[in-house]
């Protein structure tokens, strides 16, 4: 059967039958070879590459202070597109791109660290939602993805999967990359498909996470090239970059020196000059309002404004390091003779600019999720180090609102543009005549599958592995490649994220902000909805939702809050949920946890790394670990550990002794140690904590112990409440990625005598973060 007549409504398509044998012997009847499934004749190769918290005024192609040529470049050949919206974070965004359906159809509500088991948030893909890959999979492409996933629900990733979620079970054929919200780009904790591995490259070797992604994608495209040089790929790249924590080679960082002295709201009236020279907004367009409890550049001293000025130089030199990997991959496509037949969609955010960092920005994002800023004299004593492997740096509140000029507000804030509007350029020559184009039609991330499959002359599927598949929900983009006038196809859309709502309908927009996205510990003040104030904007004359006009028209905002309780209902959006920090608890959240309610879990010597998420919860309670270990004398190296530099937790061998380091928010390291090195032989070590209760955060008292003999101590006056990372992991006899103390080595600190099991034995006493988490705030400020 030729690809001509074949069905493409059904994946996988089924194989050719041939015609039965006839003849008793070989020589008496010629058959055909089976052959593979092909894409149409005219199908072009895709790769889409995403790039990590970034606001539309940001990059240099959307008139933003972040030099980034390749965007540049790929936009002069291509389109720019004015106003394409994402989800406002990142794991909804991300399910909505590769799915073509809203985040809450396809469970991504939130973050997958943040699931419940409510069905719009439980971050679990409905199989009658097929992927992207798996659809250009089944119609003959080869698939492959680099960089950050974030759509694995957090209790499958382990050793133990199950890995049908995991890139490979959801159509890509080859995944290089990371499973998490965030990655180390000096020491990343990486997977090739399923297998978990480090790079064996070292910063001091010149390895960067970002440059290895980019490697291994160019290596595999040129593999594609030699060996089916006719045959369509599909490459997904989506970088762990410029999330933090902004790690980037130090001449990227001074590239920037005094670039940003000028401050904020200088920045964000020259970005908007650059954007209407440009064309990507009006020349009537206004900056939009600046958030309440935002303090003005000039209401920093100066030492506040150095600090700030320092964490925005890094993040542009991340941006523009960043792009030029991308501009790599470019190179290589043109050089293989590709570019001209690949369909290059570049997004240039999966949500705004972030304000995670807090109103002073931090040299250590968990710090400040948990209620701990840094003061801007600490910023700077440390100032000679930022980008390096010793921080973990988020800029102020201040740049982030710069950098979502001209838009209001934040990641986070699905209300309002600051949060869901990003720059997108599309390359592709052979299907796009017009060069340097600017395309003003309103656009969702759920509109690139259609937009895909349209251009590869596929169908959506309507049915994979035996599921129905629910309709695609987006709307193809490619109506406009070519007609730069068209009318808007895609006329309706709700948006929603940790209770901020939008509902965009014709130009006209109904908005409520119901959270500050830098309040991550919410107090014990309940906010309810139904308190929450309405805006109503025209953006077809005010673009930049600058100006509320809700006063003026009562109707129009009563109907398009009524028409966003229907797409609401319809999308599986209720019912709403703001709980931030406090539902990466899985027990507060709802979720299913891996470890469940078991209260003794036993390793062995050699168990995979685990995420916070499948590993037992010390935090907040008591525990014990206990373990079998033999040396010969002087041992030395990890027996236990999770966490790292920025936060932790570690049992371990020092110069024969045993020890305890809890690693207090990489401010405060306290330690126990024996007071003699252990004897050659067998033993069996102990390690209790005692948890003081009355809240969380609060402290314990830490005993070591020898063949039942208590042998050190130390109190811990504080520890970390909700999360130590999401960049490092729970290990057994070494610690991965950062260490957790300086008594030992990055990477090279394993167990050097035998480690024969480790027991990990939860207490009871585990303390409700949902009562006590005010507390701790206040504790704190």
């Amino acid at each position: 059967m030729s690809d001509a007549v074949r069905s493409r409504e059904r994946l996988p398509i089924p194989d050719e039958v041939g015609p039965p044998a006839t003849a008793l012997d070989a020589r008496d009847q010629r058959f055909e070879p089976v052959r593979p499934v092909r894409p149409p004749e005219s199908a072009p190769n895709v790769v889409v590459v995403l790039i990590d918290d970034m606001g539309f005024g940001a990059p240099s192609a959307f008139g933003g202070p972040c030099r980034m040529p390749t965007a540049e470049r790929l936009a002069d050949g291509g389109l720019r597109y004015s106003r394409f919206h994402v989800t406002a974070i990142c794991s909804p965004t991300r399910q909505a791109l590769l799915t073509g359906r809203n985040h809450h159809s396809v469970g991504m509500g939130v973050t997958t660290e943040m699931a419940s088991a409510a069905p719009g948030y439980n971050g679990i893909r409905p199989r009658s939602a097929a992927t992207l890959a798996q659809v250009l999979r089944g119609n003959g492409y080869n698939t492959a993805a680099f960089g950050k996933w974030h759509q694995t629900p957090a209790r499958d990733v382990s050793a133990a999967g199950p890995f049908d979620r995991w890139p490979t079970g959801e159509g890509f054929e080859k995944f290089y990359g990371f499973l998490c919200a965030e990655m180390n780009h000096w020491y990343p904790l990486l997977f090739d498909g399923t297998t978990p591995l480090e790079p064996a490259r070292r910063p001091e070797d010149g390895y960067h996470l970002s440059e290895d992604l980019v490697d291994h994608a160019i290596d595999w495209v040129r593999d594609q090239r030699s060996l089916k040089p006719d045959h369509p790929f599909f490459v997904y790249l989506p970088f762990g970059a410029t999330h933090a924590p902004y790690h980037v080679p130090r001449e990227y960082r001074d590239k920037y020196r005094g670039a940003f002295d000028h401050g904020w709201d200088r920045q964000r009236e020259i970005t908007l000059q650059r954007q209407k020279e440009l064309g990507v907004v009006p020349e009537d367009a206004e900056l939009a309002p600046w958030a309440e409890g935002v303090p003005h550049w000039d209401e920093l001293s100066a030492t506040e404004q150095r600090a700030a000025a320092s964490l925005m130089e890094l993040y542009a030199g991340f941006a523009e390091h960043t792009d030029d990997q991308v501009g790599r991959l470019v190179d290589a496509l043109e050089e293989l003779d590709a570019l001209d037949d690949t369909l290059f969609i570049y997004i240039l955010g999966d949500n705004g600019a972030s304000a995670e960092g807090g109103l002073g920005g931090t040299l250590n994002e968990h710090r400040f999720a948990s209620g701990i800023p840094d003061s801007a004299e600490f910023i700077l004593d440390n100032a000679d180090a930022l980008g390096d492997a010793t921080t973990h740096a988020h800029y102020p509140v201040g740049w982030a609102l710069a950098m979502n000029t001209p838009y209001q507000w934040t990641k986070q804030v699905a209300s309002h543009f600051g949060g869901t509007r990003d720059g997108m350029v599309v390359h592709w020559p052979r299907g796009i005549a017009e060069r340097g184009g600017i395309r003003h039609q309103f656009h969702h991330v759920i509109d690139v599958v259609p937009t895909v499959l349209e251009a590869a002359g596929i169908p959506h599927p309507v049915e994979v592995d035996g599921v129905a598949q629910k309709p695609i929900e987006g709307t193809s983009m490619l109506y406009s490649f070519n007609d730069a006038d068209a009318p808007d196809r895609h006329r309706l859309q709700y948006f929603e994220m940790v209770g901020n709502r939008g509902i965009y309908h014709d130009g006209w927009m109904a908005v409520t902000r119901h959270g500050t996205p830098w309040e991550m510990v919410q107090g014990e003040q309940r906010r309810y909805f139904d308190d929450d104030e309405w805006e109503l904007y025209d953006t077809s004359v005010d673009w930049t939702q600058a100006r509320d006009i809700s006063a003026e028209h009562p109707g129009k905002l009563n109907e398009l809050k009524q028409l966003f309780l229907v797409e609401a209902g319809r999308y599986g959006v209720f019912p709403l949920d703001d709980r931030m920090t406090e539902r990466e608890n899985p027990k507060e959240a709802g979720r299913l946890d891996l470890m469940g309610e078991r209260r003794s879990i036993t390793f062995h010597a050699g168990a995979k790394r685990l995420t916070e998420e499948t590993a037992p919860n010390v935090k907040n309670r008591s525990h014990r670990f206990t373990a079998e270990v033999e040396t010969g004398g002087g041992a030395d190296g990890v027996i236990i550990a999770q966490g790292g530099r920025f936060g932790g937790w570690s049992v371990y061998f020092h110069e024969g002794r045993l020890c305890y380091a809890y690693n207090y928010f990489g401010l405060d390291v306290h330690t126990a140690r024996a007071r003699a090195p252990l004897a050659p032989g067998r033993h069996e070590i102990r390690v209790d904590f005692a948890y003081h209760g009355g809240g969380v955060g609060r402290g314990g008292d830490v005993t070591l112990h020898v063949d039942g003999e208590q042998v050190g101590e130390v109190v811990v006056p504080k520890t970390i409440p909700y999360y130590f990372a999401f960049d490092e992991t729970f290990d057994i006899g070494v610690d991965r990625a950062t260490p957790v103390t300086d008594d030992y080595p990055v990477a090279d600190n394993a167990f050097t005598g035998e480690l024969r099991w480790v027991r990990v034995d939860l207490g009871d006493d585990l303390h409700d973060a949902a009562d006590e988490r005010a507390r701790f705030k206040a504790a704190h400020d």
